[in-house]
């Protein structure tokens, strides 16, 4: 998670040094497309040194609250770089309506509903992605729940193992991942993989089915081993590796 943080930290600071009086009719969104009168009465002398300021800030602050976030928890950094960049931008619009005199404000208050909705958006993804998806032992099935869940039969399962390391994922495909969070479907050195990982808690639990990918699971409040030996009792006759 720190090179995402740091990377971004490096942009915005970047971004700060970009506009200038002279390239901002070419750079600047909204006022590229004013006329040359609406331009005369937008205060762009003290809006470039608002702008360089405000990307300034954004990047220190950005990258000393995300590294000490990821010293805490790598979950709450992922979510703070998900959800910090928009709430600023969403206040950096805002302040914006002071350098536009004269001028309506409706460009500016329809881009803070967009970024209002996108955050909302975003908030609800974090809340489905962090709830935590469960295994339940069914009389003939293990059901997991989630978006990423599916109840497997017993019959179609070939075996069951602990293991305290995952493949070496290289590309998600369709999932959501975030911090210790992963879920969804990836390609891995043993070829394609689901991933249900409520946390990084090992061992981790390996359900290879028949037919269809393998399956890593963990939760948050009951670990692999308590979870196995639960699958053990309630079906001797699966394969435990």
């Amino acid at each position: 998670m720190l090179y995402p943080i740091v990377g971004l930290g490096v942009l915005f600071f970047c971004i700060a040094f970009i506009l200038t009086e002279g390239n901002a009719k070419y750079l600047l969104s909204g006022y590229n497309t004013m006329s040359e009168e609406e331009r005369k009465r937008f205060d762009l002398k003290s809006f470039i040194p608002f702008y360089k300021n405000f990307h300034i800030f954004l990047s220190i602050s950005f990258v000393a609250i995300g590294v000490a976030l990821n010293s805490i928890s790598i979950n709450a950094a992922g979510i703070f770089l998900a959800v910090y960049p928009i709430v600023a931008y969403i206040y950096f619009i805002w302040k914006s309506n002071q350098f536009q005199k004269g001028k309506p404000k409706s460009m500016n208050t329809m881009a803070i509903i967009v970024l209002g909705a996108t955050l909302v958006f975003v908030l609800g993804l974090l809340g489905m992605g962090f709830k935590e998806d469960t295994l339940t032992i069914k009389s003939d099935s293990l059901e997991i729940s989630g978006s990423y869940g599916e109840d497997i039969p017993f019959n179609d399962i070939e075996s069951i193992s602990l293991t305290n390391e995952l493949p070496n994922i290289t590309m998600r495909t369709n999932g959501f991942s975030l911090g210790e969070i992963k879920k969804g479907y990836y390609k891995s050195s043993e070829g394609k993989v689901k991933l249900v990982l409520n946390s990084q808690n090992k061992p981790f639990l390996k359900i290879k089915k028949k037919e269809g990918f393998p399956i890593f699971f963990t939760g948050k409040s009951q670990s692999a081993e308590i979870v196995l030996n639960q699958i053990k009792g309630s079906n001797p006759s699966l394969i435990i590796e």
